[in-house]
């Protein structure tokens, strides 16, 4: 590895606990007050609720869980350090990107995003889609953050489950980890994965994930590159496989399973840590578990 390299890796890290914060936002469109609950036997709140859903974030990414089927885990890119959730609401203003806000650059399409949660059936995924209803929260922690979505009556190998997505940051780190769990008791096999497009570049080895590049265009008019990184166990997941029709990298639980967890990073080319290719990747292969 470079010298280079490494000095920007170690700068990464040692920034992080310094300037890492987090902070949570949940809040429906009709008054835009904060709370720490949304509950109802609806499955979609897509367009009612703020950002499309829970949203957290730490200083240099934001992640929100979409109030829909899917259950997807969407990432805002951030340019530099700091808490942006409470101020642009996930959509800043063109001038506000200009003015060095990040924005929302990530394109998850029909997949479960960046280490979201579906289950396998045997066949093919079946995607969290409520039948019960869904309860999302947020709230503060001693050393960080977390929201979660439970799914109620996802049905399921003729059965139904309930399915609880938590996603945590803490206050000294880059990671988030997603984690699942079948509250409803049932032993389940979980899948979990990454988006990949066109013209990105990946590695892929010993438990990691990471893809670097531009996304397509969608809420950003000129989107610039991302990274986006998926670090797991291989003692519990097992059976990575690429669906080039969703551009979709996904990993499933060896076995059957009450709960499940991996963790995500997200970096920004416009920032001035991990900005390249290298950099992210190099990042990504160095780290180790929380």
């Amino acid at each position: 590895m470079k010298f280079s390299t490494l000095v920007a890796l170690w700068a990464a890290f040692a920034a992080t606990p310094v300037m890492a914060q987090t902070d949570v936002s949940l809040f429906m469109k009709s008054d835009h007050v904060q709370r720490a609950v949304v509950d109802t036997t609806l499955d979609n709140l897509y367009k009612p609720i703020g950002h499309h859903g829970p949203a957290v974030e730490n200083s240099y990414m934001a992640l929100r869980l979409y109030f829909k089927a899917g259950c997807a885990v969407d990432v805002y890119s951030k340019n530099r350090p700091s808490l942006e959730l409470k101020k642009y609401g996930w959509y800043p203003t063109e001038a506000d990107i200009a003015a060095g806000s990040g924005c929302d650059e990530y394109r998850v399409g029909k997949t479960t995003g960046l280490g979201g949660f579906s289950l396998w059936d045997g066949e093919r995924q079946v995607m969290l889609e409520g039948t019960r209803g869904r309860r999302a929260e947020v709230r503060k922690t001693r050393d960080g953050a977390e929201m979660s979505m439970l799914v109620r009556g996802v049905e399921y190998k003729g059965d139904k489950v309930d399915i609880k997505v938590t996603v945590r940051v803490w206050d000294d780190s880059r990671l988030a980890e997603v984690s699942a769990e079948c509250v409803s008791g049932q032993k389940v096999t979980f899948v979990s994965g990454v988006n990949f497009h066109q013209g990105q570049q990946m590695r892929i080895a010993d438990g990691r994930v990471a893809v670097w590049g531009v996304h397509p265009a969608d809420v950003v008019k000129n989107p610039l590159p991302i990274g986006a990184g998926l670090t797991y166990s291989t003692k519990d997941w097992d059976g990575l496989f690429v669906d080039n029709a969703l551009g979709f990298i996904a990993v499933r639980s060896r076995r059957p399973v009450s709960r499940a967890k991996v963790y995500v990073v997200a970096a920004c080319s416009r920032e001035d840590a991990l900005n390249t290719c290298d950099k992210f990747f190099d990042f990504v292969f160095s780290l180790k578990k929380r």
